[in-house]
């Protein structure tokens, strides 16, 4: 089984990724931020290194769901592939950060690496508004992240909640984050795994 989580740059994915793994005993796949050679460039010079990025990552999380379809496991996956294609992407081609000849590269490629992998079983997406993203980012402090502007992660917001309403690739779980605290309060958790159950189990 294939579970993922969708959501902006901090949303909480990881976090409740690793909740969710030691729960239901599921491997849990992360994002691969630490080893990314592009990361750190691209934040100090978005339109040189936005295609080297994209293209990074989708060969990161297309091979992850391959490794997730070949290991038989149940797997829970930080981030999709669909994200980069619906909302990363189109959003640096929008803001000028990425050359039309790039963005129609970089399309063709996830197109054809969409049709060779299954979608997710479930995906969990963490709805979240714009402070809170911002609270979160600065208390996990990473160096790379100080330069993401409020209107950077506005139009990722709506390019989300675009996607979000149009996601009709499988069993699909919304979670507003805003009111809740899954990491120190533990009935906060219990309500979305129950939802998650009811939702894996077909009990509603």
């Amino acid at each position: 089984m294939h579970i993922a989580v969708a959501g902006n740059i901090g949303a909480g994915k990881t976090t409740l990724t690793r909740l969710l793994a030691k729960h239901f005993k599921w491997e849990p796949h992360f994002e691969d931020v630490v080893d990314n050679p592009y990361l750190d460039d691209f934040y100090h010079q978005m339109e040189r290194w936005s295609f080297n990025l994209q293209i990074y990552f989708l060969n990161s999380r297309f091979r992850q769901v391959l490794q997730i379809r070949e290991s038989g496991k149940n797997i829970i996956q930080d981030r999709t592939i669909y994200e980069d294609a619906h909302i990363f992407a189109p959003n640096l081609h929008a803001m000028g950060l990425m050359s039309n000849r790039d963005f129609n590269n970089y399309t063709s490629l996830f197109e054809l690496m969409e049709s060779l992998v299954g979608s997710p079983d479930l995906l969990i997406y963490l709805r979240s508004s714009i402070p809170n993203l911002v609270s979160q980012i600065h208390k996990r402090g990473r160096d790379y992240e100080n330069s993401i502007s409020i209107d950077y992660l506005s139009r990722l917001n709506e390019r989300y909640e675009a996607w979000i309403q149009t996601y009709d690739k499988g069993k699909l779980v919304i979670i507003d984050v805003d009111n809740i605290d899954f990491v120190n309060n533990p009935e906060d958790l219990g309500t979305i795994i129950n939802r998650i159950d009811a939702e894996l189990n077909g009990l509603f």
